[in-house]
């Protein structure tokens, strides 16, 4: 099973938002250079995050900005922010009601998907973006 690759983008985004947002102006073409993703794909993450009050995106030219400090971006807030999580595990709709699995496996399977899930929410949201930021700096200086 593949997840979206919506989250990822998303914070990466903020990252380079909340470590460039200062020195440079984080316009769709200066943040796409660095996710290395089109420009229209940065556009549309910006509008799911701004709908969410993480970011503020100024028109034209004027780069998008945090709406809050980065330690109170979680994990959890990102994915809301972009992921359709009704879907995150979707079981097929048809399956065979003759076969005993086949016509159990929403009932056997769904709930604990939802536990998987509900978990999985619990972590990203003791995670923030300034965790993450100090994680962007250990890995630099590990470079260096």
């Amino acid at each position: 099973m593949q997840f979206s690759f919506r989250m990822p983008v998303a914070v990466q985004i903020l990252l380079c938002i909340a470590k460039f947002g200062g020195m440079f102006k984080t316009t769709s073409t200066f943040l796409a250079s660095s996710v290395n993703v089109h420009p229209v794909i940065i556009r549309k993450t910006l509008g799911q995050l701004r709908n969410a009050g993480l970011v503020e995106v100024a028109a034209g030219v004027g780069g998008a900005k945090l709406m809050k400090k980065p330690q109170d971006i979680t994990l959890q807030d990102i994915f809301q922010a972009v992921e359709d999580d009704e879907d995150l595990f979707h079981i097929q709709d048809n399956p065979n009601p003759r076969c005993p699995v086949g016509r159990n496996i929403k009932l056997v399977l769904g709930s604990r998907l939802s536990t998987v899930k509900e978990h999985m929410l619990a972590d990203f949201s003791q995670i923030t973006l300034e965790d993450l930021l100090a994680d962007v700096a250990k890995a630099e200086e590990k470079q260096q």
